[in-house]
C-alpha cells in the first residue's frame, strides 16, 4: 500500500499559512474630517456641526423653519397671510432674544473682531424688530404692506446668510463640541422663555435685554394666547378678548419704556 504523498501536507500547510487575497478586514469607522475653515454651517454634515444637540445644528434646523415661512408668506395673503407672520414672530424673537443674550456674549469674549461681527446682527435685528413694529401698524391693504413685508424677508434672509456664512464658522473655529453642546442646551432654554414680539426699544445687548426677559415674555405669551382664543374661540368672546389683548398690548409698551431695559446697547441699535 503506497504511503501518504509527502508533498500534500507541505502544500497543505503552506497555503493555509499564506494569506487569503479574498479576505475580508473587519469595518473601522472612519473619523470625521472636519470640515474646511470658513465653511457655512449650511453645507456642513450633522456631525461636523457637533451633533443635533449642538447650538449650530439647532440655529440651522430654525433657519430651515424659517425659510418655509418665509415662503409660505409670499404664496399667501389676508388672513393666512397674518397667520403665517404670527408663526414667524413666534420663532424669531425667542430665537433672536436668546442669540442676543447666550451667544452673542460668547462671541464677544471667544474672537477678536467679535464685537463688531455681533454688532452686524443685532442692527439686522433691530431692524427686524422695527418693520414688524410698523407692519402691525399697517391694517390690511394698506398700500405700504408689499414693500414692508418684502423688506422683512429680505433682511431676514441677510441675516440667516451673515450667522451661517461668516459668525457661526468663526464661533466653530474656536470652540469645542461640548461647549457648543453646552451653549446649545443653554441657547434652547432661554428660547423657550423668550419674548415672542417685537421690542424695538429694548436694548439688543445684556443687561437691559436681560432684564427685559421675563416681564416681556409674561406679557407676550399671555397675548399669543389671547389671540389664538379669538382665531379658535366662540365669536361672543370676540369684545372681551380684543380689549384683553389691546390691555397687554400697552402694558408690554410700558414695560418695553423702563430705562433699565435699555442698559447696555450699542448707539447704533438705539431707537426712539
Amino acid at each position: 500500500m503506497a504511503g501518504p504523498d509527502p508533498h500534500v501536507g507541505t502544500q497543505s500547510s503552506t497555503t493555509s499559512s499564506m494569506p487569503s487575497s479574498t479576505h475580508v478586514h473587519p469595518h473601522v469607522p472612519v473619523p470625521d474630517v472636519p470640515p474646511p475653515a470658513g465653511t457655512s454651517i449650511g453645507e456642513q454634515s450633522l456631525a461636523a456641526l457637533g451633533g443635533r444637540l449642538s447650538v449650530l445644528a439647532r440655529q440651522r434646523a430654525d433657519h430651515e423653519h424659517l425659510d418655509a415661512l418665509l415662503a409660505e408668506l409670499d404664496a399667501t395673503d389676508g388672513r393666512a397671510q397674518e397667520d403665517v407672520l404670527r408663526r414667524l414672530y413666534r420663532l424669531v424673537f425667542p430665537h433672536a432674544f436668546a442669540e442676543e443674550s447666550v451667544l452673542w456674549p460668547v462671541v464677544r469674549r471667544a474672537l477678536p473682531d467679535g464685537d463688531a461681527i455681533t454688532l452686524d446682527v443685532e442692527r439686522e435685528h433691530q431692524e427686524v424688530n422695527e418693520l414688524v413694529t410698523r407692519l402691525e401698524s399697517l391694517p390690511p391693504g394698506h398700500p405700504e404692506r408689499p414693500a414692508v413685508l418684502g423688506r422683512l424677508a429680505a433682511v431676514l434672509r441677510e441675516d440667516v446668510r451673515d450667522e451661517e456664512d461668516v459668525l457661526f464658522p468663526r464661533l466653530q473655529s474656536v470652540t469645542d463640541r461640548r461647549e457648543l453642546r453646552r451653549l446649545g442646551l443653554l441657547w434652547e432654554v432661554v428660547r423657550r422663555v423668550a419674548p415672542t414680539r417685537a421690542h424695538p426699544l429694548v436694548a439688543r445687548r445684556p443687561p437691559g435685554n436681560v432684564l427685559a426677559a421675563l416681564p416681556l415674555a409674561l406679557v407676550d405669551r399671555a397675548r399669543d394666547v389671547v389671540d389664538l382664543l379669538v382665531q379658535r374661540g366662540p365669536r361672543a368672546w370676540a369684545p372681551v378678548l380684543g380689549t384683553a389683548g389691546a390691555g397687554l398690548a400697552r402694558l408690554g409698551h410700558l414695560v418695553e419704556h423702563l430705562p433699565p431695559l435699555r442698559r447696555g446697547e450699542d448707539p447704533s441699535t438705539h431707537r426712539g
